[in-house]
């Protein structure tokens, strides 16, 4: 595949340790070495960056969020709810501390990074929920951080944008908070693997599609068999009729070509689409999983301004 790979992405890609999850607590164990490693952006405004502890959902424990914010502001600013990538099975907030803190300073939003549980100590739908909860803090006392519980929106990637997409539908169904905006880049949103992506693309950086009939093993573990016909739509929103879809929030969905989740986020964007849901939809060409996380090269650089734009008109910021 690296012959099709942006040429400066290509040169990045053949330094990326490969993903194993058959052995689970060692990929967790890479996924911790390569996030001490990753470069720290360096605002040019001063951030105030604080960890939360805010109330899980109802009889589980308190979940740990972690709060940005441009340290000099007039007024409230949107609130941007950010859920890690890593299968659902890895992740942390560390992984994603340098894009928070880019988020917030330059589309002026206060991001509020979840440290939501993993499975498969807690499979669906504990992720789910403790994103729920994070969210009804964010309206109810988020505004002790300065943030405007009238203009939220939730960004995921990977298995972040598996369950931003249904946290959309979930606070909908129960009358939560009102979300402005969703961002799904490279959404993990079916678990059916069979897609033309998740069955051609397999020696992929960064993920891997041998991983994924474990990852989903793991997240719908007593809840149902991957591809089985009860697998709930909360857990794998690709499930959901176009009827489910119509009125959610406006969407943005990234996808990637060299990547084996990419034919599911085309899917899910489609129907977005076909539900009347404003849905922008990019697609990045000689790419790979989730690309953006990699500095100093042209596309991704692109990538991560398309994205800052997209949130400060979505969310008004």
């Amino acid at each position: 595949m690296h012959h099709i790979l942006d040429p400066e992405l290509a040169a990045v890609a053949a330094t990326l340790p490969t993903a194993d999850l058959s052995d689970l607590a060692a990929a967790r164990e890479a996924e911790r070495l390569v996030s001490e490693h990753l470069p720290v952006h360096e605002p040019q405004t001063p951030l105030s960056v604080r960890d939360v502890t805010v109330p899980g959902p109802s009889g589980a424990g308190d979940v740990r969020v972690r709060v940005y914010a441009p340290a000099e502001r007039s007024g409230a600013l949107p609130g941007l709810l950010y859920l890690h990538g890593g299968g659902y099975v890895m992740g942390s907030l560390a992984l994603i501390d340098s894009p928070a803190r880019m988020l917030a300073e330059r589309a002026g939003v206060i991001v509020v990074a979840v440290d939501y549980r993993l499975a498969p100590e807690h499979p669906f739908p504990a992720g789910l929920e403790d994103s729920y909860a994070a969210l009804v803090w964010a309206a109810e006392q988020g505004g002790e951080h300065g943030i405007d519980a009238d203009r939220l929106g939730v960004l995921g990637e990977s298995a972040g944008g598996g369950l931003a997409a249904a946290l959309t539908m979930l606070t909908r169904e129960r009358g939560g908070p009102r979300l402005l905006a969703q961002f799904l880049d490279a959404p993990t949103v079916d678990d059916r693997l069979n897609t033309p992506s998740m069955r051609t693309l397999r020696d992929t950086p960064v993920w891997q599609s041998a991983n994924s009939p474990i990852a989903w093993g793991h997240y719908l573990r007593g809840t149902a068999e991957p591809g089985a016909a009860d697998v709930p739509v909360h857990a794998a929103v690709a499930r959901a009729r176009v009827e489910d879809l119509a009125g959610l929030p406006p969407a943005l969905v990234v996808a990637y070509q060299i990547d084996p989740t990419r034919d599911e986020a085309l899917d899910y964007a489609r129907l977005l689409i076909q539900a009347g849901v404003p849905t922008d939809l990019r697609h990045y060409g000689k790419a790979f999983h989730v690309a953006h996380f990699i500095p100093g090269t042209a596309m991704g650089s692109r990538m991560i301004d398309d994205r800052i734009e997209a949130v400060r008109r979505m969310l008004e910021a």
